[in-house]
């Protein structure tokens, strides 16, 4: 099972389970809720599909920079690798569904997943496309507890005796609340795909894409920061917000180095994301927020058994 476990980047699939719960208690969900334990298991197949389609679309190339991954060393063929990875997205994609996630979302979500594991090495661009499918599994999640849709509202307002009307769109308060954290998910996880992509090089990171790594992965502090003026802090939201802090500088200052040091901050800055989502959830759910925390230095250490990239 070891190959298939490195296919699937396992290491990294708790990320895509707290994404799922931090979306869902965001839009209003119960945590004791049967339908979020169902959409876990969506979460996990479409998670664990793209990544081992990531792995077939790359196998031409691993062929010749990456002979010791499962496919190119011959421990999986690629074929069933093909074969498993789809059968997972569309098992995945029915689940969703069939526990009320929005099916245009969830469309858009198994196409932004495709469409990167068969152009991201063509593409550099589709850095955006990798931060989406976070930003959409977050919106997936929380559509099942809050239709996605927008209402209207019509009134009228008087002005110096002429009455006008008008109609206003706008969403529901829990797709509202699910979306600042949702982009604020994308941005970070584009930051961390920036950094990936220059794991393989010698040279140290460039200063523009470091600096624009180092804006995109500060997003969920500036998201997390005007909550705090909107409706203030609590003390747990303000521990995460520290310790996330210390995650990033501590990152980019170790990618600063280049080389084999952008694969060490990868690696946190994956695990990382579990603090992400605490930071989501912190005003919701406190003790699950730190719970979350805590995971992050368990799945740096689960990543030296099973790679994060």
């Amino acid at each position: 099972m070891r190959p298939w476990f490195h296919l699937a980047r396992i290491s990294n699939l708790p990320t895509a389970w707290t994404n799922v719960i931090a979306a869902w208690l965001l839009a209003g969900g119960a945590l004791l809720d049967m339908r979020l334990a169902w959409l876990l298991l969506a979460g996990s197949l479409i998670y664990t599909g793209g990544m081992i389609l990531n792995d077939a679309a790359d196998a031409e190339f691993d062929r010749e920079h990456r002979k010791e991954r499962p496919i190119p060393s011959g421990k999986v063929a690629v074929r069933t690798a093909w074969i498993v990875g789809i059968l997972m997205l569309f098992v995945g994609g029915v689940i969703a569904l069939g526990y009320g996630a929005n099916p245009q979302i969830t469309g858009l979500l198994l196409g932004a997943i495709v469409f990167y594991d068969l152009f991201h090495k063509q593409w550099a661009g589709s850095v955006i496309v990798m931060g989406a499918c976070r930003l959409l599994l977050y919106l997936v999640a929380a559509s099942a507890v809050a239709p996605f849709q927008f209402a209207s509202q019509k009134g009228a307002l008087s002005f110096f005796g002429a009455e006008w009307r008008y109609e206003t769109a706008f969403l529901p308060a829990g797709p509202l609340l699910v979306l600042p954290f949702a982009l604020a998910i994308g941005c970070y996880v584009v930051g961390i795909t920036m950094a990936a992509r220059l794991e393989h090089k010698s040279e140290a990171l460039p200063v523009p894409a470091s600096l624009m790594a180092f804006a995109l992965l500060y997003t969920p502090a500036i998201v997390c920061a005007m909550r705090f003026s909107a409706a203030g802090g609590s003390p747990v939201q303000v521990g995460v917000l520290g310790v996330f802090a210390l995650l990033v500088a501590f990152a980019t200052h170790t990618m600063r180095k280049g080389g084999p040091a952008i694969g060490k901050a990868v690696g946190w800055l994956l695990a990382g994301i579990v603090v992400v989502d605490a930071l989501a959830i912190a005003n919701v759910s406190p003790l699950l927020a730190l719970g979350f925390v805590v995971l992050t230095p368990l799945l740096r250490l689960w990543q030296r058994w099973v790679a994060a990239t």
